[in-house]
């Protein structure tokens, strides 16, 4: 059988440097293609952006081209990058996968103008080792694990069990370990049967002579925890802890629970992360008590925009006023309440990091000197916001215009 030429290519993504989310990134699902395309003896490269011929090889003329895709909403990029990589290479057959291929495969084709479209998971690549190797030279300096796939829950925001509608696990995950940094890509990682096996073996193993730390990107599913997991997780030194309060004020408690159980096992409070879902369903002053409660609470908030899963746009800009005709917006929420809430819970958590009641610009860029920062918590609120100007208190409710006039809580 002839070896082919494979051109791996990552699109490139309008990604925020400052987004703890996707920070560590990586085309993971390219790179377990590369492990299979090469023990097939097949010759590949990884790319990313719209590359000239000369950065990636004259002499190199692909025989296919892979192009891995991420949200719906990014759709442009994806077809900005078949179109050039046609152009250059039109002899080379081009497939689109990833989550926008799987979610939207019938729009990706006709949108992108892709020869093929590749949907859910490649079964074979799936068990390779990622060639990190591609990327970083000569250890990784953190490593992508997936202890299971799919999720046990079908939430109608979430397009996981559509693209994995399977949930599949792993028993122990000690053997792929080749870094001391392992970030968890799980959906769900507390709904594997053996997650605390799992726990312990990451607890009692270390890579290089050093101990392993770990980050669960999506977070972990506060209802599956237990004083025990939350303890097993602490041991297996899990860094940066986010659980998710998706629904109503009335699950209050719930997560005040499971917030209580993390900070038992070690965690502080203000290092750890409720993730909620606004311009959604729930409208935007219950969102405001949400957020009050984990002030209260002294947690922070990781702010999560919706958008559809067959949204093919997004050019959200929080410097202006929008419609919905350049991002999505829910029928309850508007544009103002939208960014209103985003620079609630950005000032909010800063206060809850520095560990100050009221948030101003002068005390974020430490414009204030210390004496007269610590003669300022002792102030009431009025002569506070006379002296500074730009106060602003997390325990009140800070709604627009728009909000005001429905009324108040």
């Amino acid at each position: 059988m002839k070896k082919k030429y494979i051109l791996l290519v990552e699109p490139k993504f309008p990604l925020s440097i400052k987004s703890k989310n996707y920070r560590s990134y990586l085309p993971i699902g390219l790179l377990k293609l590369a492990s299979f395309y090469r023990k097939n003896g097949n010759k590949v490269k990884l790319v990313q952006g719209n590359r000239k011929k000369k950065n990636i090889g004259t002499r190199l003329n692909p025989d296919r081209i892979l192009i891995t895709s991420l949200f719906t909403y990014w759709s442009k990029y994806i077809r900005e990058c078949v179109q050039h990589y046609r152009n250059l290479y039109p002899k080379a057959r081009i497939t689109v996968g990833g989550i926008y291929a799987s979610l939207m495969p019938e729009h990706c084709k006709q949108y992108t103008g892709c020869d093929d479209v590749f949907t859910g998971l490649h079964k074979k690549a799936e068990k390779c080792q990622p060639a990190y190797d591609l990327i970083f030279n000569p250890h990784p300096a953190y490593q992508i694990i997936q202890a299971s796939r799919g999720c046990s829950r079908q939430c109608s925001f979430c397009g996981t069990w559509k693209i994995e509608p399977q949930f599949t696990f792993k028993k122990s995950i000690k053997r792929e370990i080749c870094s001391n940094k392992l970030i968890f890509f799980d959906n769900n990682l507390l709904a594997n049967p053996h997650i605390k096996e799992i726990l312990k073996e990451i607890a009692n193993t270390e890579y290089d002579g050093k101990a392993i730390t770990c980050e669960a990107q999506c977070g972990f599913d506060g209802r599956l925890l237990t004083p025990e997991l939350s303890k097993l997780i602490k041991k297996a030194r899990f860094i940066s802890i986010r659980i998710a309060w998706d629904w109503g004020y009335s699950q209050r408690k719930l997560v005040k629970k499971q917030i209580d159980m993390l900070v038992d096992a070690g965690y502080k409070s203000r290092e750890m992360y409720v993730f909620m879902l606004y311009n959604w369903n729930i409208p935007f002053k219950e969102m405001e008590k949400k957020r009050i409660k984990c002030w209260e609470w002294k947690i922070q908030v990781a702010d999560c925009r919706f958008r559809p899963l067959n949204q093919t746009f997004d050019n959200y800009n929080p410097r202006k006023k929008q419609t919905d005709k350049d991002y999505y917006i829910h029928p309850t929420w508007t544009d103002a309440e939208v960014k209103q809430f985003r620079k609630n819970v950005r000032r909010q958590n800063i206060c809850v990091r520095l560990q100050k009641p009221f948030y101003s610009k002068l005390l974020e860029h430490r414009r204030i000197d210390k004496e007269t920062s610590r003669k300022l918590l002792n102030m009431p609120k009025r002569k506070k916001e006379r002296l500074l100007g730009d106060t602003w208190f997390p325990d009140r409710i800070t709604c627009t215009k728009e909000s005001e006039k429905g009324g108040t809580i």
